[in-house]
Order: C-alpha cells, then structure tokens, then sequence
C-alpha cells in the first residue's frame, strides 16, 4: 500500500515538472517568436514580407531595410538621442531616488510623514503622462528647450524617479540597519555608512531599478512625440513610428530599426543579470 502511494506520489510530481517545464516552453515561444519574426522580416525583401504561405526562414536574406534605415535614413542619429536620453534619464533617477528611497527608509519623521510622504511620491506615479503633455509642452515652451535632449531627461525623469524611489526604499528596508550603525559607532559619519556600507550592499537593487528606468526611457514614446520636433532630436521610438505614412508603411524598415533596437536593452540586462534576479526577488517586491 505504502509502495503503491509512493509511485503514485513519483508520478504525480514528474507530471506536474513536465507541465510546468510545457508551461515554460510555450511563454518561451510567446514571448520570442515575435522578436525572431521581426528579425527574420528585416533581412527580407518587401514582396517576401507579404509572401503567402509566410516564410519563416528568409530564403534570400538582404541587408537592404539595413541600409535604408542606417544609412540612407537617420536612424543612427535616432539612436544616439534614444542613448543618450535613457542614460542620463537613468543615472539621474537612480541617483536622486537611491538618496529619497534611503532617506524614507532609514530616517523618522513626526506625524506619520514617511507613510504621507511616499504615498505622495506614488500617487505622482499613478498620474497618465498624458495629463501632463500640455504643461509640460509650456514648460518647455517659455524656456525654449523644445527639441532638446535636457527636456527630455527632465521630463522622463519626472516620471521614474517615483519609481526608483519605492524600489529603493523598499530595498533598504531589507538591509540591516545594525551594519550601518556599526560602521557610526567605529567612527563613521552616516552619510559615510550609506556610501560604504548601504550603497555596495544595495547593487542589486541599483541594477533591478537601472533596467527599468532604462528600458522605460528607451522605449518612451508620447512625450518624445510631443517635445520634439526634429530629426536632430527625435528619439528612436518617434523615428519608427515615422516610417508609417498616409501613402506606405515600410515594414523592413521597421523590423530593421526595432530589431536594432531591442540589441542594447538586452545587452545590458545580460551585463547585470545575476544582479538584477536578486534585485527583483528581493527590496523590488515590497511596498
């Protein structure tokens, strides 16, 4: 009988392994086939795009969208704007809301202000940024810093900075505080205890909060498409979405510049992966 439960209970856990390892497989093709599609699109020629059957494997592969997109078009220049925008959008957030979420999770305040005070930060975060379009464009506007690249790091970072904040705060209040009062009892200063002490053991929440804030700012699209004007200070997102027109829609190109674009956010989740799954499993998931 005992023998009989047992071989029971071996086979119940192998089907539950294969139908989770099924469940796996299948999220796996969700979520990648449409990259590959993309990829595969780009290397084809516009009649095979549309071809019937589709082909799932170019048979003939070109680098002509390629040459459409970066050399003809300026989508380089797109590129660069998007780069430069998410990094100083990245660096700023994580800076600015490494220091609020320490200074909320470390600090008292009388009257229940840290709870009122977060809850602020927050709600700023449940606003849709398109409320904010008009005052932001007269912002931008009366200081003529339309079609630059500062506007768009002030506006981005008006909407992650809440973001990065909650994370950090809620990573902080994971770490001991008995390390950092340690390191003031030895003589340290406490900004000296966030700098050598919180901050190192805070990487991975850094990493968790950095590709967020980067892949936000990189993918950004509404306020982009409303602050700038100009090629020379579109970002990526506003250049392809400018290759579908009232008389064609250049699908190769498209795939070819999104394809491209996909290359540095995964790059850079590869570079700070073993932080980034700690970051998440860890200050990332509580409020």
């Amino acid at each position: 009988m005992a023998t009989a439960i047992r071989t029971r209970s071996r086979a119940w856990e192998r089907a539950l392994r294969i139908a989770a390892y099924l469940t796996i497989l299948v999220a796996l093709v969700l979520t990648l086939f449409p990259v590959y599609w993309i990829a595969a699109n780009s290397f084809k020629f516009d009649i095979d795009i549309f071809a019937v059957p589709p082909e799932w494997v170019p048979r003939n592969p070109t680098l002509k969208h390629y040459d459409e997109a970066f050399i003809e078009r300026p989508f380089l220049r797109y590129a660069l704007n998007s780069f430069l925008v998410a990094v100083g959008t990245t660096v700023v957030s994580v800076t600015f809301g490494t220091m609020a979420g320490y200074a909320l999770a470390r600090f008292s305040y009388p009257w229940q202000w840290r709870r009122q005070i977060s809850f602020w930060i927050l709600s700023t975060r449940m606003m849709p940024p398109i409320v904010s379009i008009i005052p932001l464009y007269l912002f931008f506007n009366y200081f003529d810093m339309l079609n630059t690249k500062s506007a768009l790091i002030i506006a981005y970072t008006a909407f992650n900075l809440p973001f990065a904040t909650w994370m950090m705060k809620s990573y902080f209040q994971d770490l001991p505080i008995e390390l950092e009062e340690a390191a003031i009892v030895d003589g340290d200063t406490r900004w000296g205890a966030f700098l050598h002490v919180a901050l190192p053991l805070a990487r991975p929440g850094l990493a968790a909060t950095a590709i967020f804030s980067l892949i936000i700012s990189w993918n950004e699209f509404l306020l982009s498409l409303v602050i700038t004007l100009t090629e020379q200070s579109q970002t990526l997102p506003i250049g392809i979405a400018g290759r579908v027109t009232q008389y064609n829609t250049y699908w190769g190109e498209i795939s070819a510049a999104g394809f491209m674009a996909c290359v540095p956010i995964v790059i850079f989740a590869f570079i700070v992966q073993k932080h980034l799954v700690r970051g998440l499993s860890l200050g990332a998931v509580k409020g």
